[in-house]
């Protein structure tokens, strides 16, 4: 692992009852870095970033994650580790439906200053009190990614972030996430979003649970 890098795999191999997923996968991500990982439905997309989260054992391999290998650490010791190194985005944002915007943002912890402060940069200043079901659906997105960037991770994972966005919503969650890297985060982004692949710093294909730049 070099001394930039924030993300490093090796190796990463994982089969269901029988049927391969991942082999054989090696990555990394640097700081700085956004880099896009795009594939066919199927592909083995959201199995790899679920490994690399610890939420999901890889058969054969090894992830690190800002040094730390999520699998060298107990149940309460992964839970730690995701909350304080790594930041997840979901194409369904999975906000909680009863708490407001700001309430969703902290749910899991993280600065009220640093919440404030990416309510008015992901442009939801004027949707700080409204519970999710009075937010459009970028807005919603929007929200997932502040809580995924609130408590300052080492790593963004994102699954599909712009899949049912428009274009201004879209521009939004890209501007977020580059501004992440810019201040030193690393981001793997899941995608077929074309919007995505051109800010991206490189782009790496899953073919049949196999990776190729």
């Amino acid at each position: 692992m070099s001394k930039s890098s924030v993300l490093t795999l090796k190796g990463f191999s994982k089969s269901f009852g029988g049927v391969e997923a991942l082999n054989d996968v090696s990555l990394s991500v640097e700081k700085g870095e956004l880099v896009a990982l795009r594939g066919a439905s199927g592909a083995g997309k959201s199995t790899l970033l679920f490994m690399i989260a610890g939420l999901l054992a890889p058969d054969a391999g090894v992830v690190k994650v800002a040094g730390i290998d999520p699998y060298q650490l107990n149940g309460s010791g992964r839970t730690r580790f995701r909350s304080e190194e790594i930041g997840m985005v979901f194409q369904d944002a999975r906000l909680i439906s009863y708490l407001d915007v700001r309430a969703n943002i902290l749910a899991a912890g993280g600065d009220p200053e640093r919440a404030d402060e990416l309510i008015e940069l992901l442009g939801l200043a004027s949707r700080r009190s409204h519970v999710p079901k009075k937010l459009s659906a970028g807005e919603q997105q929007r929200v997932g990614l502040a809580r995924a960037l609130v408590a300052n991770p080492k790593l963004v994972l994102a699954d599909e972030p712009t899949g049912n966005l428009d274009e201004e919503n879209t521009d939004l969650v890209i501007s977020g996430l580059r501004k992440f890297t810019s201040e030193g985060g690393a981001a793997l982004v899941v995608t077929h979003d074309s919007r995505v692949i051109e800010k991206a710093d490189r782009v790496l294909t899953l073919e049949e649970g196999r990776l190729r730049s």
